[in-house]
């Protein structure tokens, strides 16, 4: 978890490699739908552009099909799910179903200008039409009204670690596997 911006995606990528499990990208499955013009991605398109979240009933049906997928049975990463407390209570629902159970959530904690900045940039280097300033601003606001009251209810749960998303990219990622590090695996 972290602000859009704070690295959870490139963060995700080395996570899932080093336990040998899939990482699990609502974003990334939303873009590949928006490139393929499927109806899914013509639906996310039109959130995605506004800097809006893509509805609770299309998220929470895409990751339940992709947790019961063979290659996450022995666990999985996800990336930016939940997003809103309406979908930890959903998640809560399929990690019962199929037998999992959370071990951790990570946050990535970041400067919300320093945010701006890695969106803008990542905006010109991967030509992302959804990083424009308004779109940034708008997904941090949301950030902070929606998903940022997850980090209680994770931290009530005694799962949240918080990790600093800022520096060089293997200083973070070393910082977050001492942190995982200590986490009982189930």
């Amino acid at each position: 978890m972290g602000p859009p911006g704070a690295g959870k995606g490139t963060q995700a990528k080395f996570i899932a490699e080093h336990f040998a499990i899939p990482a699990i990208s609502t974003g990334d499955i939303f873009r590949a739908n928006v490139t393929s013009g499927t109806e899914l991605g013509v639906e996310a398109k039109r959130y995605m552009d506004a800097g809006e979240y893509v509805p609770d009933e299309v998220t929470n049906q895409m990751v339940r099909n992709r947790i019961d997928e063979p290659d996450a049975e022995p666990g999985f990463l996800l990336d930016g799910y939940p997003r809103t407390l309406a979908q930890v209570e959903e998640l809560d629902g399929m990690i019962k179903h199929t037998g999992h159970a959370l071990d951790a959530v990570v946050v990535l904690t970041v400067n919300q200008d320093e945010v701006v900045d890695r969106l803008l940039q990542r905006a010109e280097t991967e030509g992302r039409a959804d990083d424009t300033a308004e779109v940034i601003r708008r997904r941090q606001e949301i950030y902070a009204e929606e998903t940022a009251p997850l980090i209680e209810v994770y931290r009530d749960r005694g799962l949240l670690i918080e990790v600093d998303g800022l520096g060089e990219i293997d200083d973070v990622t070393q910082r977050i596997f001492d942190a995982l590090d200590v986490v009982p695996q189930s």
